[in-house]
């Protein structure tokens, strides 16, 4: 048993050597072949091509993960950068809006000036600190005072015309009685006529009433009413409005006037004290004439040595009361003031 043993042993080795000999044969002739004709270059391109789909499918799930970090890292810059950015436009915005705001702010004020420049007024800059608008009390708080020149029964105005006058004054602070305050009435001429009227408020910010016009006086919609000087608390001239409605009374001897004024009453930030005026005032706005520009002092809470003039003592403000009208003897009779 072990011949056949031994036998069998040595023909398997034989059978692997003549192998492992076909093996090296064929080899060399592959190698001999390829170097000669070039050809087992083209089936490994061949191979090539047909293996890409498996290359592809072999890397699709390390080319998912990566798309997937990067677009998470692109998503997350990109929400940074739209916070960021979303930051900086409400702070530019909010820039803006100030701007916008000191320029309106100081076009109102070079209005303002514009319009003293053209009589010779001597006013005060006074910033308003409240303002009051309910109808049955129409008031502003201004941030000037006694110790800044401040005198009860100064007027105001704007650059657009009358805003009230003073009627009471602290060390710090000033009080105005608005136009459109029910309890007040101010003397007013038509500047187209000379007819003398009365304007009384009636707690609108937008309107002014002017009872008792006689039916036979040139009153047409759309004059320009100013200021006629009369009792003293406004100087003349000064716009006070314009009537925008006419409308005959209970009695038909009379019409009421709707008057819008002149002056913007429910804005701005700051407002004008009349303090002295050395000549005859044109009126100002849109119903003025032209006039020499003579100068304008206009000062922000500095305190004013020349208001201690005999104007200085002001009695408190009152209302002024309407003048019971009258019918006129004639056509060009005025209503009794």
């Amino acid at each position: 048993m072990s011949y056949a043993s031994n036998s069998a042993a040595r023909q398997g080795d034989v059978a692997g050597t003549l192998r492992l000999l076909a093996y090296l044969a064929v080899s060399i002739a592959l190698i001999v072949a390829d170097h000669r004709g070039d050809w087992l270059a083209q089936a490994r391109a061949h191979a090539s091509v047909a293996m890409q789909p498996l290359w592809w499918l072999a890397g699709l799930p390390s080319r998912v993960g990566r798309s997937v970090r990067e677009d998470a890292v692109t998503r997350g810059l990109l929400a940074e950068d739209n916070h960021r950015l979303r930051n900086e436009l409400l702070v530019v915005n909010a820039r803006l809006a100030r701007l916008q705001a000191a320029a309106a702010e100081n076009a109102r004020l070079r209005a303002m000036l514009a319009a003293t420049d053209g009589g010779r007024m001597d006013v005060q800059l006074a910033p308003i600190l409240d303002i009051d608008l309910d109808p049955t009390r129409q008031r502003l708080t201004l941030r000037a005072g006694r110790r800044d020149g401040v005198r009860v029964g100064q007027s105001v105005i704007d650059a657009d015309g009358v805003v009230g006058q003073i009627i009471a004054a602290t060390p710090t602070t000033a009080t105005v009685l608005l136009l459109t305050d029910p309890d007040h009435a101010v003397p007013v001429e038509v500047a187209r006529t000379g007819v003398r009227l009365i304007v009384y408020g009636q707690g609108r910010a937008d309107r002014l009433r002017v009872p008792n016009v006689p039916v036979s006086s040139d009153v047409q919609v759309g004059d320009v009413l100013v200021t006629s000087g009369l009792g003293g608390r406004f100087p003349p001239g000064f716009p006070v409005g314009a009537i925008a409605a006419l409308a005959p009374d209970d009695s038909r001897a009379f019409l009421v006037g709707e008057v819008v004024p002149a002056a913007q009453l429910d804005r701005g930030r700051d407002v004008l004290l009349l303090r002295e005026s050395r000549a005859p005032l044109p009126a100002l706005g849109p119903a003025a004439a032209p006039a020499t520009a003579v100068g304008t002092a206009v000062e922000r809470g500095a305190p004013a040595a020349a208001a201690a003039s005999s104007e200085a003592v002001a009695a408190p403000v009152a209302p002024l009361p309407a003048a019971a009208p009258q019918a006129p003897a004639a056509p060009a009779a005025e209503p009794a003031t």
